[in-house]
């Protein structure tokens, strides 16, 4: 597998790349899990886009969401893999190049997020640590969790 990650403000991206972000969203939110909220929630003029590319198929994404956008704090949401690529270890290494970007661009401050329950285990791999009881989000559990810096992922 030849991965490439490459990481954008909104209007830095092509048209395609949009096409292919909202595609690979669409995929695993809607089809997949029947979230029920909007996915464009003008959040995404303000943040910055990290897709990762098999050759030139798109096969991961997240978004990073600069501090007081979502949170007072950094935040990585959005974070999808496409069916194809899964069990491949795309999606631990799209969340260590999310958290590493996400310091370069927003400074070295606590990452927050809001992870789906079952995930919980995956993001505590990453030096996330669970800071709420569990809520219903689009129709599903999530927790959020938080990660304060430091140099290894």
């Amino acid at each position: 597998m030849n991965l490439e990650f490459i990481c954008k403000k909104f209007d830095e991206l092509s048209l395609i790349e949009l096409y292919r972000i909202l595609q690979i969203r669409n995929q695993v939110f809607y089809v997949e899990q029947r979230c029920d909220d909007l996915d464009l929630d003008d959040r995404d003029q303000q943040s910055y886009h990290l897709m990762v590319y098999n050759d030139d198929i798109l096969c991961g994404y997240a978004r990073l969401l600069p501090p007081g956008l979502a949170y007072k704090e950094i935040s990585i949401g959005r974070v999808a893999v496409s069916i194809n690529y899964r069990g491949e270890n795309i999606g631990r290494r799209l969340m260590e190049a999310s958290i590493t970007d996400s310091y370069k661009l927003f400074g070295k401050g606590t990452i927050k997020i809001s992870g789906q329950l079952y995930l919980q285990k995956f993001y505590e791999s990453l030096g996330f640590e669970k800071i709420s009881e569990v809520y219903l989000e689009a129709g599903i559990e999530h927790i959020k969790m938080k990660r304060s810096y430091h140099e290894t992922i």
